[in-house]
């Protein structure tokens, strides 16, 4: 049996873009400043990177999945451009409360739940127990807890009281994350 990958799962909006709410399209996306180089860090040292993003914007019916789609293909070029390769994005476009139509469920892949994190690392064969999980709210760092992700950083955002979790560290940005993480 060969051993299992490690990866980093990164949240999108607040840590690898800047979060402007409901970004759907290129001329709106931002990217962090020293994302590229954070990316690079994370795949010298051997993990996988993999984002895991919740899209309600789908769901309010703000913008198509087709429309995350071609977001998503352009935004895994430009890592590409800087010799960064994105394993996997997974996406949850439902919403409990504010879904419309096919959209509006509880699904054990929107975060806080770990859906999605335990899908890919099933499919990519990581170990989750050697992995890392960045995110910039709680829902995110109770996703990572829930799969058994033990190392867990908060990119600091504006949402701050939107959930209670302990067991993380808290960071300024991704490419801090990163840093903190390789120096430790």
């Amino acid at each position: 049996m060969a051993p299992k990958r490690k990866a980093f799962f990164l949240d999108r909006d607040g840590v690898i873009n800047i979060d402007h709410g409901y970004v759907c399209e290129p001329e709106s996306f931002e990217f962090a400043p020293g994302v590229f180089e954070a990316c690079k860090m994370i795949s010298q040292q051997g993990y996988d990177i993999i984002v895991v993003t919740n899209q309600a914007g789908i769901g309010r019916g703000y913008y198509t999945e087709e429309q995350f789609a071609a977001l998503t293909k352009w935004m895994c070029e430009q890592f590409s451009q800087h010799g960064v390769a994105i394993t996997d994005v997974r996406f949850c476009p439902h919403h409990a409360t504010h879904g419309q139509g096919e959209y509006l469920k509880d699904c054990d892949f929107r975060k806080p739940n770990p859906g999605m994190i335990n899908a890919a690392a099933t499919e990519h064969q990581i170990d989750l127990a050697s992995s890392v999980m960045i995110g910039d709210k709680m829902s995110d760092i109770q996703a990572g807890q829930s799969a058994g992700i033990n190392q867990l950083y908060r990119v600091d955002s504006h949402y701050e009281s939107d959930g209670v979790a302990s067991g993380y560290q808290r960071c300024s940005s991704l490419f801090d994350a990163v840093k903190h993480f390789f120096a430790g």
